[in-house]
C-alpha cells in the first residue's frame, strides 16, 4: 500500500467514477482500475461493489477513505511542518466566494504574503455549498463562505463580517424607495441554489413582494454590471470590503429589519495547519476595519 494508491482511492470517492478520478490524478482509466485492484489485494478487503454498472465503494471503503484523507493531509504537510518552526512555509489552498475576489480576498492575501513571503497561495472560487464540501473532504484548507443554516459536522466557522443586504439600482434612478423599485423594475436575481440567493429569496417572500424576474446569475459583479446598464434592480450584500474600482450604482438600504449575510472562514475541525489558518483569519480581519473607514463619507 502506498500514498499514491490512497490518493487515487480518495479521488475515486470524490469523483464517483474511475474515468473522472483518472483525470484528477493524471493517469489513465486502466491505471486507476489496476491501482484499485492492487490496493484491494494489499489490504485483503473488497473496496468496490462491482455488481453495479459503475463500481461503488463498499461500507468499509468509505471508512478507509475517511482515514486516508487525514493520512494524506498529514503527509502533504510533513515537509512544510519541519522546514519552519511556525509551519508557515507550506501551501494554503483557499476557497473564496466570487463576491470577495475583487475586494476582501486580494487585499487580505497581499497582507498575508507580505508577512510570510514563503507561503504558497492557491485560491479557488466557488459558491458556499461547493466550497464547504471541498473543505469537508480535505481538498481545501479553508474557505471564505456565507454561513449556511447548517454547517457540515467536521467544519468549523469563524465570523468575519455581517453584510446587510441592500438594493442596487441604476445611478440615475429617480426613486429612492426600494420596495417600489422591486415591484416596478425588472429584478436581477442571485442564484437561488446558493446560500446568499436563498437568503434574498426568503426576505422577498417574507415581505410578500412580487418581483418581475429578468435573469438569475451566479456573480454579484455581473449582477451589478447588469444593473449599471439599466437592465433592472437587484439585492446584494453591502460588502465589508468593496472593490477599489467599484461599479457606479445607487445603493438603498432595505430597512432596519434587513437580513445580513454572515461572512466567515470555514475550515476542518481536525485542521493540522492551525497556525497557517490563524494567520489567514488574522489577515482577513485586519483589512476589514480599514476598508470600512475608507468607505465612510
Amino acid at each position: 500500500m502506498t500514498i499514491r494508491l490512497l490518493r487515487t482511492l480518495v479521488a475515486v470517492a470524490d469523483a464517483k467514477t474511475f474515468s473522472a478520478a483518472a483525470d484528477a490524478v493524471n493517469v489513465t482509466h486502466a491505471a486507476v482500475s489496476q491501482q484499485m485492484r492492487t490496493l484491494e489485494a494489499d489490504m485483503g478487503v473488497a473496496l468496490f461493489d462491482r455488481s453495479t454498472r459503475t463500481p461503488e465503494l463498499t461500507p468499509i471503503a468509505h471508512r478507509i477513505v475517511a482515514k486516508a484523507r487525514v493520512l494524506l493531509a498529514d503527509y502533504d504537510n510533513l515537509l512544510p511542518s519541519v522546514l519552519d518552526e511556525d509551519g508557515l512555509s507550506g501551501d494554503v489552498r483557499l476557497g473564496a466566494l466570487g463576491t470577495t475576489l475583487t475586494g476582501l480576498t486580494p487585499r487580505a492575501m497581499a497582507v498575508l504574503k507580505e508577512r510570510y513571503p514563503t507561503i504558497g497561495l492557491h485560491i479557488r472560487p466557488g459558491l458556499t455549498g461547493d466550497l464547504l464540501a471541498d473543505v469537508e473532504r480535505g481538498t481545501l484548507d479553508a474557505a471564505i463562505v456565507t454561513k449556511p443554516h447548517l454547517m457540515p459536522l467536521r467544519v468549523q466557522f469563524r465570523t468575519l463580517a455581517h453584510e446587510p443586504l441592500q438594493l442596487i439600482a441604476p445611478a440615475d434612478e429617480p426613486s429612492d424607495d426600494p420596495f417600489e423599485l422591486l415591484q416596478k423594475r425588472p429584478f436581477i436575481r442571485f442564484n437561488r441554489s446558493a446560500v446568499l440567493g436563498a437568503l434574498i429569496e426568503n426576505w422577498i417572500v417574507s415581505k410578500r413582494l412580487r418581483v418581475s424576474e429578468a435573469m438569475e446569475l451566479n456573480s454579484a459583479e455581473a449582477i451589478s454590471s447588469m444593473v449599471q446598464a439599466g437592465l433592472g434592480v437587484s439585492i446584494v450584500p453591502d460588502l465589508a470590503v468593496r472593490p477599489r474600482d467599484g461599479i457606479d450604482v445607487k445603493r438603498l438600504p432595505l430597512g432596519p429589519d434587513a437580513p445580513a449575510r454572515i461572512l466567515g472562514l470555514a475550515y476542518p475541525t481536525d485542521q493540522i495547519k492551525t497556525r497557517v489558518i490563524e494567520e489567514v483569519f488574522d489577515a482577513l480581519t485586519s483589512v476589514i476595519p480599514a476598508a470600512q473607514r475608507a468607505d465612510q463619507p
